[in-house]
């Protein structure tokens, strides 16, 4: 028999929880602690056939024949719900991502993780599953796993965010000029943008966001007023009276030599060609 499971973290947990399982059932057995609800039930059964009346017939036989039936019930639900039957172990246990695969979702091997380190002690270690909760653990996981599969597969927008927020330039020299044009002309627009408060539409209102801006390449007052703080001597074209010191805007179609290749020609091309002096 086996176990199916969707998440590295339920595969190893789901054999621990049984071998915690079956040290706290031994538990139970060698302390007597099982005969309990037997014993609950006989009472139980004594202390209603003397609250009833004298005209209910012979108390004796009729509270023994509910004691039988009540004490046959529990017998029944320990042997199925409380004894461990099933052995268990992580051959019988399946990691299952045929959905993950369908939705192009890749999802960690269980040995690929650091849990498969953590819970290495499990090694040659099984437990037993009472028949009844390996029942319900199947039927659980099937109906969880066809409720799954009915949701429609989508692009995770979040994830997808956070893997370009995590995003890094590799190239130093580009990532250090695109630092200082941020903070040289992008940061000052954006806070000139902030005070002067003008109505954007909504497109624009996303635009402003980034560096690369329409918006502040297209309309005065922006990208066209600053300019690099750092004297730079790459060719660019500078103000007059300020040489060295390229405006913002300025910048060069092909990138420079050894300055980043691609990366610098597709910067350039997504930021308009702006002022990122190694563009």
């Amino acid at each position: 028999m086996t176990l199916y499971t969707t998440d590295y973290l339920e595969y190893y947990l789901t054999l621990v929880s049984w071998i915690i399982y079956n040290g706290i059932w031994a538990v139970l057995i060698a302390s007597g602690v099982f005969a309990i609800p037997f014993l609950a039930i006989i009472i139980q059964e004594w202390l209603r056939a003397r609250a009833e009346g004298a005209d209910e017939g012979n108390k004796g036989t009729l509270s023994a024949a509910r004691i039988e039936n009540r004490v046959f019930v529990a017998i029944a639900v320990i042997m199925f719900a409380g004894i461990p039957f099933i052995d268990v172990d992580f051959n019988q246990l399946q990691f299952d991502r045929t959905r993950s695969a369908q939705c192009q979702v890749n999802v960690p091997l269980p040995t690929e993780t650091g849990w498969s380190q953590s819970f290495s002690t499990l090694n040659n270690q099984s437990a037993r599953v009472p028949v009844w909760l390996f029942f319900m653990h199947a039927i659980s996981r099937a109906i969880t796993g066809a409720s799954v599969a009915a949701i429609p597969c989508g692009t995770d927008l979040r994830q997808i965010r956070i893997e370009v927020d995590a995003t890094r330039i590799d190239d130093p020299v580009l990532a250090q000029e695109v630092s200082d044009f941020t903070h040289d002309c992008y940061g000052p627009a954006r806070a000139r943008l902030f005070m002067n408060r003008p109505d954007l539409s909504d497109e624009e209102t996303y635009d402003v966001t980034w560096i690369g801006s329409r918006y502040f390449l297209d309309t005065p007052g922006f990208y066209d007023t600053y300019r690099a703080k750092r004297r730079e001597k790459v060719g660019l074209t500078t103000a007059p009276a300020m040489p060295g010191w390229p405006k913002c805007p300025a910048g060069r179609a092909t990138p420079r030599v050894g300055s980043g290749g691609p990366m610098a020609t597709g910067c350039m091309r997504a930021c308009s060609a702006r002022s990122i002096p190694a563009c």
